[in-house]
């Protein structure tokens, strides 16, 4: 029973690849008396096209694809031990093939769709994309009719790609890969696809005004409460407290951190939508606050430790990073250095005292710098929101964002304790203590580094 199990990840692929046959064919072979298609579908408007924005679109999808390969998977890398480096960067492209074909199949119909039930779409899009379908050359979606769909599909799936890659971070060095491939494609369609809708997609959190520029509620947050879930329900490393559990390689990990800045800009300042004005705003906004958080952690780290580490100026980085995304399009310059500023003691403070205090571990911070980060960066979008950058920033206030936030707290953590109840009785969760003692590269994998 239990080898049935641990090959229910390539049961669920087998059953993926059939139903794509099973759709094809029988689209090819009703494609001669099928009655003609609608010209665009409820979310779809026919394509205006604007070069520019197109262009600097696709760039902003590659960029942030850069987020995640090779950006997230070297900064978590570097951060774990040795004998569990191929096995963390593994977990990225493992995350990134799962939820590619998550959103092609149902994924971005979900998030994006409209439901032709206007009650129902507060909630949830609609299948009429499924596999993609009806979207064409000529079709764009109604938020921005300038872009082709195909590419402002794709740069929202590199959202909902590195979402459930930051996840890894809070169960790094403990969990089967079996696992991860079954957690990853669940939570993309429970939990992503749905929140993505609510804040992005036309639903009812979005239609009460929070305001998430690019993705503090809908990326950060949700991740790192999913993580916290996960950190809680695993439950520590073994030697976690009791010896050194050290990174094995800290420029690994500046080389991740300084993809994720570069990769951050296609992040924030493409979801601007356009080559504008906006766009350059939130260009400018995303590395000050980066700047800014990266000084106030290390005075924080100065003041408790004596000395600056480099992996804490990185997170101090990232932090920042990660409190200016739902802000970046609606805060001024100084507001956005305000909020790196705030951002980097408040992440310091969660991911170094908080979590030794309560004992929980996070292996990577993915609570400490995300949750943190986005809380904090969604709340201070309330304060520091300006009409003079974005006309939507009217009647911005703290009640709202805490609304958006009580709502994607509270789905993503029950949501994520079902989906890791499912996997415990399916695939299992973590690995042996043997094992996990022997190192997941080679018992996961059957590789490992070179020692020189």
């Amino acid at each position: 029973m239990s080898q049935v199990l641990n090959r229910l990840p390539g049961i669920l692929a087998l059953l993926i690849l059939t139903a794509v046959l099973f759709y094809a064919g029988g689209a090819f072979a009703q494609d001669a008396t099928a009655a003609p298609a609608p010209a665009v579908l409820a979310h779809q408007a026919v394509l205006e096209l604007n070069g520019a924005d197109t262009a600097w679109m696709a760039t902003s999808a590659a960029l942030v694809l850069l987020m995640t390969l090779p950006g997230l998977a070297l900064f978590y890398g570097g951060m774990v031990r040795r004998k569990n480096v191929i096995a963390t960067i593994t977990q990225s492209v493992g995350v990134f093939a799962v939820v590619t074909m998550v959103w092609f199949i149902a994924g971005y119909s979900l998030a994006f769709g409209k439901n032709p039930d206007p009650t129902l779409n507060n909630y949830i899009g609609s299948l009429d994309s499924l596999f993609l379908n009806g979207v064409t050359l000529e079709t764009a979606h109604s938020l921005l009719p300038g872009i082709p769909e195909f590419v402002f599909l794709t740069f929202q799936m590199t959202f909902a790609i590195i979402t459930p890659a930051l996840i890894t971070g809070a169960f790094a060095e403990r969990f089967k890969y079996s696992a991860l491939l079954l957690f990853t494609a669940l939570w993309s369609l429970l939990i992503y696809s749905p929140i993505c809708h609510w804040v992005w997609g036309g639903g009812f959190l979005g239609s009460a005004g929070v305001l998430d520029f690019a993705g503090g509620a809908v990326v950060h947050v949700n991740s790192g409460v999913a993580g916290l879930v996960c950190a809680l329900f695993l439950g520590r490393r073994k030697g976690y407290g009791t010896e050194p559990i050290n990174p094995h390689n800290p420029v690994l990990t500046m080389i991740g951190a300084s993809l994720l800045l570069v990769g951050w800009i296609g992040f924030n300042a493409g979801s601007a939508g356009a080559a504008n004005g906006l766009m350059g705003v939130a260009l400018f906004n995303t590395i000050a606050a980066a700047a800014a958080a990266a000084l106030t952690w290390k005075v924080i780290e100065v003041m408790h430790k004596r000395k600056p580490s480099l992996i804490g100026m990185l997170s101090g980085i990232v932090a920042g990073l990660v409190a200016i995304t739902p802000a970046a399009g609606f805060v001024d310059p100084k507001g956005a250095v305000i909020i790196g500023l705030i951002a980097g003691p408040v992440c310091y403070i969660s991911s170094v005292w908080i979590k030794k205090l309560l004992r929980y571990d996070d292996s990577l911070d993915a609570f400490g710098i995300h949750g943190a980060g986005g809380l904090a960066g969604a709340l201070l979008t309330g304060v520091f929101a300006s009409t003079a950058i974005n006309s939507l920033s009217e009647g911005a206030n703290i009640g709202a964002q805490a609304l958006g936030l009580a709502w994607t707290i509270a789905y993503s953590a029950i949501g994520t304790l079902v989906i890791l109840i499912i996997c415990k009785f399916t695939t299992g969760l973590r690995v042996s203590d043997a094992e996990e003692a022997e190192g997941l590269d080679t018992v996961l994998h059957g590789e490992s580094l070179e020692h020189t």
